[in-house]
């Protein structure tokens, strides 16, 4: 062992310190983290009207896609693990851990990967393909879709989209030791895998994780049933202003696609391999409600105990927080109760500790979004600048919070919680930190 190694760092509760050592990310904005964050900072939105396919007869049509890449698609699977890539591409890069894919062969990343994925099913032009490619017309089985998704030309959907199989090819290009874990927790997806990545170095089952969030399922299907939840905003005339996190007029969210990705690594280990320290993740929180399979719990108490928690976790209490990276969605309904749980945790100061959403420029991307905003998180500890809320015209006067309105300010960030509020009440919060806290 090197003398950095020799005597275990440990945390409060004699667990393994977790280090970023590396980040990757593509939105709407661009790909990499410099382009974002220049983006983000200077308040730049990268919603616009969805070019992609037809929406003529949509309620919704805006969206913050990622339409930079060559053959950009509308196929959810694909082009998620497109993003995927990308991002843990950046991230294992900057981290220096292993060797990434080249000369056609596969990667070696010597730890876990825990990936966060849309719930995936076929979507209707696959499903209207199989159809016509079964020889009926009419009384068309399951069975018959099936047979004819198994075989021929079609025979690479019945992989495609399998849950797990996005993990399955990640794991042979980067080449990933042990098996791959997917996950979906709702729109917290991409913070409980970094969650699950944490916890996975503090038992001291591996030394290294590279975890993942990534999303690119803006198709038709998904704005028809967002629309008929009435979840989403219908100002497609302004498309740039249609996000907007706490204001009074705020109407819904957009969809976005994107995708985060991190390296954590046991400090120890990291320090005796001389890893740059990007930061820590230091506390992990998360609880869950059964209220209802979209709604919040109104009374934000799900939200209140994933935020304690993430915070004692940490070893830290809410006076140390210095700023918060808000779910922020622009819903009327989950900003209401994302205000209730931040005065409920910080009191008095709660109008004092800054908190935007990155989701007014973004968009919401879904199970990537726990992922994504944790990179802007970390980018803030780095930069010691605070991303805005875009978009923040007319004040809801319920809400009585600084939210960084429309313009990014320099601060002096040590620590920083970021928070996922999914449906179905799944809640996890992250507390990152440019220091030990132990």
């Amino acid at each position: 062992m090197t003398a950095a190694s020799s005597s275990p760092t440990r945390d409060r509760q004699g667990r393994p310190l977790v280090a970023i050592t590396g980040a990757g990310i593509v939105t709407s904005l661009g790909q990499g983290k410099a382009d974002n964050w220049q983006a983000l900072t200077q308040g730049r939105s990268g919603v616009h009207r969805i070019t992609r396919f037809e929406t003529s007869n949509l309620r919704t049509t805006i969206a913050a896609t990622v339409d930079f890449l060559p053959d950009a698609t509308s196929c959810a699977p694909v082009l998620s693990e497109r993003l995927a890539v990308l991002a843990a591409e950046e991230a294992i890069a900057q981290s220096g851990i292993g060797h990434l894919p080249a000369d056609g062969k596969p990667g070696n990343f010597p730890g876990s990967l825990f990936l966060a994925v849309p719930p995936v099913e076929i979507e209707w032009p696959q499903r209207i393909a199989l159809a016509r490619a079964s020889g009926k017309t009419s009384d068309i089985s399951y069975a018959d879709l099936l047979r004819t998704a198994t075989s021929g030309a079609f025979a690479e959907w019945h992989d495609l989209f399998l849950f797990g199989t996005t993990a399955d090819r990640l794991t042979e290009r980067f080449g990933i030791g042990g098996s791959p874990i997917s996950l979906s927790t709702a729109c917290s997806s991409g913070a409980t895998a970094i969650q699950l990545g944490v916890e996975a170095i503090r038992r001291g089952e591996t030394q290294a994780a590279l975890a993942i969030g990534t999303d690119g399922s803006v198709h038709v299907e998904a704005l028809v049933r967002f629309s008929l939840l009435s979840a989403l905003s219908t100002n497609n005339d302004n498309p740039e202003g249609a996000s907007r996190p706490f204001s009074k007029n705020r109407d819904g969210f957009v969809m976005g696609e994107g995708a985060g990705a991190l390296v954590l690594e046991d400090y120890d280990a990291a320090r005796a391999r001389g890893a740059t320290i990007l930061g820590f993740v230091a506390g992990c929180g998360e609880h869950g409600d059964g209220f209802h399979r979209t709604r919040t719990s109104p009374d934000g108490a799900p939200a209140i105990a994933a935020i304690r928690e993430a915070i004692t976790d940490a070893g830290l209490t809410p006076d140390d927080i210095d700023y918060i990276n808000a779910h922020g969605t622009s819903t009327p309904e989950n900003d209401k109760m994302e205000s209730l749980a931040s005065t409920a945790v910080f009191g008095e100061r709660a109008s004092l500790v800054p908190i935007s959403s990155n989701k007014s420029m973004v968009g919401h991307t879904l199970s990537a979004a726990g992922a994504v905003e944790a990179v802007f998180s970390l980018l803030t500890l780095l930069h010691g600048r605070l991303p805005p809320t875009i978009n923040y015209e007319i004040p809801d006067p319920a809400i009585a919070l600084d939210v960084v309105p429309n313009v990014a300010r320099d601060a002096n960030v040590k620590r920083v919680l970021s928070n996922s509020f999914g449906f179905g009440g799944q809640n996890t919060c992250l507390v990152l930190t440019s220091e030990p806290t132990a």
